[in-house]
């Protein structure tokens, strides 16, 4: 599929989510949520769940849909985020920014996207799966830091706060369905 529309330069500068201290830019702060869900227990789920995220399936549910589908976690990856809220649709571009931990070692495993110029919102968010070795949990976690950029966005803020809400839970439910399904 033809991208090129999406395939624009980040106009900001990466955002610092790693640093939990809001940042200025500009005259706004921006808004930081971050949303843990357990997904299950051991080392298998973990693999699952790191599967599931390099696929893209915390973004399988009804309302949000990425194109291409199943594209590379790799960074400079663009895709574009179907949307469809409030009786319209949005289309909305990023661009995978950089990458959590190593697939095959360690106890975390994610990637971070940035919206393009394009995109509603403005920011960083994270997603990342982590096996914790003292509860033998595993944890799907998004992490995001963002202000509104277009008008509607700005206007309609406290719907959007809200659809960012529903999105972390939904994604969340997206995941415990991947991981809990085990291959044949």
């Amino acid at each position: 599929a033809d991208h090129a529309p999406f395939d624009l330069e980040l106009r900001d500068q990466r955002l610092p989510l790693r640093d939990r201290q809001p940042r200025d830019l500009g005259r706004r702060l921006l808004q930081h949520a971050e949303h843990h869900h357990t997904q299950n227990h051991g080392r298998e789920a973990f693999d699952r769940a790191k599967a599931a995220l390099a696929a893209w399936k915390h973004f399988e549910f009804n309302w949000v849909e990425v194109q291409p589908q199943e594209p590379s976690i790799s960074p400079g990856t663009v895709v574009a985020v179907l949307i469809r809220h409030y009786g319209f649709w949005s289309l909305n571009g990023c661009r995978v920014v950089y990458g959590l931990g190593d697939r095959s070692l360690g106890p975390a495993f994610g990637f971070a996207y940035g919206t393009l110029a394009n995109h509603a919102e403005r920011g960083e968010e994270i997603f990342e799966v982590s096996h914790r070795s003292d509860t033998d949990e595993v944890v799907y976690r998004i992490r995001a830091a963002s202000q509104p950029r277009a008008v509607l966005a700005r206007a309609g803020y406290p719907l959007v706060r809200r659809l960012q809400a529903r999105f972390r839970r939904d994604s969340g439910d997206a995941m415990l369905r991947a991981v809990a399904h085990r291959a044949p």
